[in-house]
């Protein structure tokens, strides 16, 4: 029953986006196929207009292929980056399917050589997160498991990146402790986005406009899941004509 709950939410979250008149927009410039969960890839290709040769950094990376923000960037545009995810359990088939992303298994957070709790849901580890009621609140149990902590900035460090492109975050209410381990001024990413649940969103917004960031409007309806941050000196891309959205 659980499991049937689960696919009924996600497909009331599919009627809902494909009702929107901005996503069909994106929908029919860039898909219909994507990789991504929801409209991150053509999102993205929008913003760099299929620009070839970026680098991005991708934390709570995930499968090297389902669900991907970055699988596109990679496979048909030529990007390299840093994959990062605290499931181990994905590492091969970046190896394998992805060489020219750089995959690391850690808990992004804000300081290194630590160790942090998570919470991977039995039946669903999309979820998997360092907040136990969050990642169990699907009531799918969570099997605990202990993860080496590192700052983005460290990880950046190892891996040789001194700049970024786009930066990709979603790691279930981490993402504020995340950005207080990142130097956002040093590697200034032309674009990040961030899943934006409600207990983090306001941190979100805080940290962005802190740093001098903006969010990016055009993509607020066509992406309600997540926020889109570009620097406050980007000329920002216009709306879509999308028609009339009743």
């Amino acid at each position: 029953m659980a499991v049937l709950a689960l696919a009924a939410v996600a497909l009331l979250g599919a009627l809902v986006r494909g009702s929107n008149a901005e996503y069909e927009w994106f929908k029919a410039e860039y898909g219909p196929s994507r990789n991504s969960e929801h409209a991150e890839e053509w999102i993205i290709r929008d913003f760099f207009h299929d620009r070839r040769g970026g680098t991005f950094v991708d934390v709570g990376s995930y499968d090297y292929r389902r669900f991907s923000n970055t699988y596109y960037l990679d496979q048909t545009l030529g990007w390299t980056g840093v994959a990062v995810d605290a499931q181990e359990e994905f590492a091969a088939d970046y190896a394998k399917y992805r060489p020219r992303t750089k995959f690391f298994s850690y808990f992004v957070s804000d300081r290194s050589e630590a160790v942090e709790s998570l919470f991977v849901p039995t039946l669903n580890n999309l979820v998997a997160s360092s907040n136990k009621d969050f990642a169990e609140r699907d009531e799918f149990a969570g099997r605990e498991r202990k993860v080496h902590t590192i700052t983005l900035n460290d990880l950046l460090g190892r891996a040789g990146v001194t700049k970024v492109d786009f930066m990709s975050m979603d790691i279930e209410l981490a993402e504020p402790k995340a950005l207080a381990g990142f130097d956002i001024n040093r590697f200034a990413p032309r674009l990040v986005v961030v899943e934006a649940h409600p207990e983090v969103r306001q941190q979100l917004l805080d940290y962005f406009e802190q740093h001098h960031y903006r969010v990016v409007g055009r993509y607020l309806r066509a992406d309600p899941d997540n926020l889109w941050f570009a620097p406050s000196d980007t000329m920002m891309p216009g709306g879509v004509d999308a028609g009339t959205d009743k």
